[in-house]
């Protein structure tokens, strides 16, 4: 049996590339999302990505919850409940935001690096 080699060698890395290339517009997509969300629900007055104002960093909540199953319901549920004394003396206080917009926040989070 006669073997047919491929007259395209690289066809299957332009394939990936492709597909890469179609993904990665998503994912700033889904950051930029995560941005926007965090700017409307006026996160940022308290919580940046890399630096403590009044609340933690984006970064340093990543680095806690980091291997934790449980971080992001636990998570979610400060975020809409509010809580206070994990990160000092300045309770973080009740947000009124949907459901599906605490999930997308608290993942990015979480994914911060």
């Amino acid at each position: 049996m006669r073997r047919i080699r491929s007259t395209k060698p690289y066809a299957s890395t332009i394939a990936v590339a492709a597909c890469t290339l179609l993904i990665i517009p998503t994912i700033a997509a889904a950051a930029g999302d995560a941005t926007a969300l965090a700017a409307k629900y006026n996160c940022s007055a308290c919580h940046a990505v890399d630096k403590t104002i009044v609340g933690p960093a984006y970064k340093a909540i990543a680095a806690k919850y980091a291997g934790d199953a449980g971080a992001a319901a636990r998570l979610e549920r400060k975020v809409k409940d509010g809580g206070g004394g994990v990160w000092g003396p300045v309770p973080m206080p009740p947000n009124n935001v949907p459901d599906g917009d605490v999930k997308a926040l608290v993942e990015s989070i979480l994914a911060t690096k």
